[in-house]
């Protein structure tokens, strides 16, 4: 079970729900991809920006890449396996309900 709550509302949203995968990224990385979106792509503007070298922007960009790269299959995308895994006969309904309950915790 999460919880957010709106810093300037006080609103909060209780439920099992993933966040989009820029949130999850850490405040950094974060910061990297939006001064990225602001040079509009751009590696050349991102570095004056940032002040380092192109090297340095690639291999930084390829981490934050790498980072979304890794999560990638959602809860959602286990989900369909595991029902496409009953559907070609290679999961009983059991062993799928039990696959089904360790994705919800």
């Amino acid at each position: 079970m999460a919880r957010l709550t709106c810093s300037s509302c006080t609103v909060q949203l209780n439920g099992r729900f993933e966040l989009p995968e820029l949130v999850r990224l850490g405040r950094e990385d974060l910061e990297f991809v939006l001064d990225f979106v602001r040079c509009s792509g751009s590696l050349k503007d991102l570095c004056q920006l940032r002040g380092l070298s192109y090297p340095t922007i690639r291999n930084r960009l390829n981490d934050v890449v790498s980072k979304l790269s890794a999560d990638k299959e959602t809860l959602e995308t286990k989900r369909r396996k595991i029902l496409n895994a009953i559907a070609e006969g290679t999961l009983t309904v059991k062993e799928a309900t039990q696959k089904l309950k360790e994705l919800a915790t």
